[in-house]
């Protein structure tokens, strides 16, 4: 237990001053390109080596986020910028990108790598998949339970990292299209414009008709915040060694406050070894700081209404009171909670509506104060609009502020680094200092004065100790001092202050550095890297421009005509063997599309799948992420396609997954023309895009109707009579259909994908197959697979699709997704 690190957000240099001062082990940070934060302060590279000295000093480690999806013409920047981060000593990066991961173990090999949260690393065969890549560490997926994640621990020698507080995502993550789609601000690339956090409506699609008054202009995918102080000891029991905690956005002060509580809170329960009680002030300080509401998450079971906060996507604060009276100047509020001059209140009106001021008087009988206690009843200057009866919050309290920024702002640091010394102090030689701590860090000064005899008055050892206990400004304390002092010797106060200056100057050298690393040149680096990104570039000259088709359920199947494809993706189980054999008699590829998130037990449902099939007679298997990657790979002797939710954004993410045995795969649809292009370039490999479809926004583990139904777990999904196909209508009036597939929602875009009169432009950047995803279609089916197969084979002219189109679009929108935008 004594290894369990508090892992904290820093996204400013006070973020890093807030979480060193309060206690963390380490900090997860970004600089200023390939992270995921892209709207938090972060580091300009001065600024990330200052960090890393600063760090390492007193003791915390340094995980430098390069979480994103990087293009081909992006990766040469990403590895040297990772090169400066291996040179300056950074502990480890923290990656989405298997591509870019890939690379790193190549020509950096010690240099450890965690798996970002948005590799949707879910099962325990995605962790080993990790392991054996040779990741140190995982971050895993936020919807594995303790039981979950023991099983993986119990399995894996690999570093286990989870999330213990702050904000939430509702889709896994990595799984989420929705900012991208809607706005061209892409999550995977670090500009999420979280749509999830506005309103929606829940309405029926055959109707269109709300389903529920009460859900109306709703927050239903703005989840509360994670809070688990009071599970540590079940978390860590679990095998999870690094407490990771959310907020690299939010303010110093909110750092110091969490950590802080977090890390008096751990150290109590590796100390009893079991879980302790929590008091209600420091309960009470954690939701002060920022709160939506909190959840203990699904790591400790937690669904449904348990989960969203359904009535506010932002700080709610605590609750204060409510409005009793108004006058013309004031509103009169008896208080729940205390209240200072500086607070922030925030003030619901009936109509749900809120403003919010900073308390600048208070009166309290009449008299102006700086404090009021509960049960006062105060009046403040009135709120426009405010009426009685009106719910009040404080969303920020000034002396909360003040505490936190104190523990991080005073001139003398409170965390203080034991040391020793040695001091050598002979008449006629230099004065000789070692310094060393409990770590092994050792140094030698010698000044270049030499120590004179004295003429009048000598040193003491008194005298000498004192000034060598002189470290304000720095981390450390003296715990032991030996001083070798010759009678009648005398040197200055300056000369000492010199060299114990100079000691400490040293001793931060030797501490600021943990790794050893030998530095990388620079031009060596050029060469290595060069080599890593330069592979064949044999593309496949498949003159024969394919399509393929992807269904979810029997009815969508039974729909196709077999003759108009070419490949054929079954995402389902009803009468499977029947549909694989009526495609075989026509000769066709038909690709059994496994489930985008597969849980553990969900292998054990898969493998009788197969059992109940002949293997033989499909072409292979379509998977969407590396756990079920892995788990093909390892069972089956079969080719294998990789899925979207693979994330494929380069060519050297192509290249490692051809490397493992894939022999096609489809492309993000987050990426433009020109990127495709740089991809295809690459690889012998067959490469697919999708031409056609609702596109998945998120992935959930959330259902929406639980809010209806009441549920408090997703073990009951599927006896639920709410199968049909709902939507979640937005304030613009788009609607967003959902459905459950198994034990995950699948939210789809409200218009599908459709570059039917752009096919040859796709093909031409080196596309072999356009797909068309059916999901949620009943209708139009045969139409759609028609017009498209028959344009490729030259059956009909593009006026004859121009007119399709312009039909298709009098009933339905349609959207030509990234490929001639492409996403920030």
């Amino acid at each position: 237990m004594n290894d369990i690190e508090i892992l904290a957000p820093v996204g400013s240099i006070e973020a890093l001053y807030a979480a060193t001062e309060n206690g963390a082990n380490a900090v997860y940070l970004g600089g200023k390109l390939f992270n995921a934060r892209q709207y938090a302060s972060n580091f300009d590279r001065n600024e990330l080596k200052k960090a890393v000295e600063y760090a390492h000093i007193r003791d915390v480690k340094v995980y430098v986020v390069v979480n994103i999806l990087l293009s081909d013409k992006e990766l040469k920047d990403a590895i040297e910028y990772i090169t400066y981060l291996y040179n300056i000593d950074v502990d480890a990066i923290i990656i989405q990108d298997l591509g870019l991961a890939s690379i790193v173990k190549e020509i950096l090999p010690d240099l450890d790598i965690h798996a970002s949260t948005q590799m949707t690393i879910n099962n325990f065969m995605g962790v080993k998949f990790l392991e054996e890549l040779g990741f140190q560490r995982v971050v895993l997926a936020r919807e594995l339970s303790l039981k979950e994640i023991d099983y993986i621990k119990k399995n894996t020698d690999i570093e286990l990292e989870g999330f213990i507080h702050g904000a939430l995502c509702v889709s896994y993550s990595g799984q989420c299209l929705m900012s991208s789609i809607l706005g061209g601000r892409s999550g995977n690339r670090g500009r999420c414009a979280q749509p999830c956090r506005m309103p929606y409506t829940l309405v029926d699609m055959e109707t269109g008709k709300t389903i529920s008054k009460e859900l109306e202009e709703k927050y239903l995918l703005s989840p509360k915040d994670l809070n688990t102080i009071d599970y540590l000891y079940d978390i860590i029991s679990s095998g999870i060694i690094s407490l990771k905690i959310e907020g690299r956005m939010k303010r110093p002060e909110y750092v110091a406050t969490i950590i802080n509580n977090y890390r008096r809170t751990l150290d109590r329960v590796i100390k009893e070894k079991k879980s302790v009680d929590v008091s209600e002030k420091v309960k009470k300080d954690i939701k002060q700081a920022f709160n939506r509401g909190f959840t203990k998450g699904y790591i400790l079971g937690d669904y449904g209404r348990n989960m969203i906060s359904i009535d506010k996507p932002n700080n709610k604060g605590i609750y204060l009171g409510t409005i009793v009276k108004k006058d013309n100047k004031f509103m009169y509020l008896k208080l729940e909670d205390s209240l200072n001059k500086g607070d922030g209140i925030e003030v619901i009106y009936s109509n749900k509506k809120s403003k919010g001021m900073i308390v600048n008087k208070i009166y309290k009988k009449n008299k102006l104060v700086d404090t009021a206690n509960k049960g006062d009843l105060v009046k403040l200057n009135k709120l426009k609009g405010v009426n009685s009866n009106s719910i009040v919050y404080k969303t920020s309290d000034v002396k909360l502020l003040e505490k936190a920024k104190n523990s991080f702002t005073q001139e003398s640091e409170k965390k203080k680094i034991k040391i020793y010394m040695a001091l050598n102090i002979e008449i006629n030689n230099p004065i000789i200092l070692h310094i060393w701590d409990d770590k092994g860090n050792y140094v030698e000064v010698i000044s270049k004065e030499l120590v004179e005899k004295a003429r009048k008055v000598s040193l003491n050892k008194e005298k000498v100790k004192k000034q060598m206990e002189k470290l304000g400004g720095t981390p450390y304390y003296i715990d032991s001092i030996n001083i070798n002092l010759e009678e009648n010797a005398m040197v200055s106060y300056s000369v000492l202050n010199k060299i114990r200056r100079k000691g400490i100057s040293e001793l931060n050298k030797k501490r600021g550095i943990l790794n050893n690393r030998i530095e990388v040149n620079r031009e060596d680096m050029i060469i290595k890297t060069e080599k890593a990104l330069d592979f064949p570039g044999n593309k496949i000259k498949d003159e024969d421009k394919r399509i393929s088709i992807k269904v979810t359920n029997f009815e969508q199947f039974s729909k196709l005509n077999i003759d108009k494809l070419d490949r054929l993706y079954l995402n389902f189980t009803e009468g499977l063997s029947e549909c694989i054999q009526e495609v075989k008699n026509k000769n066709k590829e038909v690709y059994f599309s496994t489930n985008r998130i597969l849980e553990n037990k969900d292998f054990n449902k898969l493998e009788a799948t197969f059992r109940n099939i002949d293997l033989s007679q499909i072409d292979g298997i379509s998977v969407s992420n590396v756990g079920t990657l892995k788990f093909i790979k390892d069972k089956y002797d079969v080719k294998i396609h990789c899925d979207e939710g693979l994330n494929i954004f380069n060519s050297k993410t192509v290249k490692f997954l051809k490397d493992y045995g894939v022999g096609s795969v489809t492309l993000s649809p987050e990426l433009k023309l020109n990127q495709i292009s740089d991809i295809t370039s690459k690889n012998k490999i067959k490469y697919e895009a999708i031409g056609y479809g609702y596109l998945p926004l998120m992935i959930t583990k959330y259902c929406p109707l639980s809010l209806i139904k009441g549920c408090d777990s997703n073990n009951y999904c599927d006896k639920c009579q709410l199968k049909e196909l709902y939507g979640l209508r937005d304030r613009k009036g788009m609607v967003f259909p959902f459905n459950r597939k198994g034990k995950t929602t699948l939210i789809y875009n409200s218009q599908p994908l459709m570059v039917l009169e752009h096919l040859d432009s796709v093909y031409n950047e080196g596309v072999n197959i356009i797909r068309l995803d059916f999901t949620i279609e009943k209708n139009n089916i045969k139409d759609i697979q028609n017009i498209f197969f028959d344009y490729i084979n030259n059956l009909v002219s593009m006026k004859e699709v121009k007119e399709f189109v312009s039909n298709y679009k009098q009933d339905t929108s349609i959207t030509k997704g990234h490929y001639f935008r492409g996403v920030i």
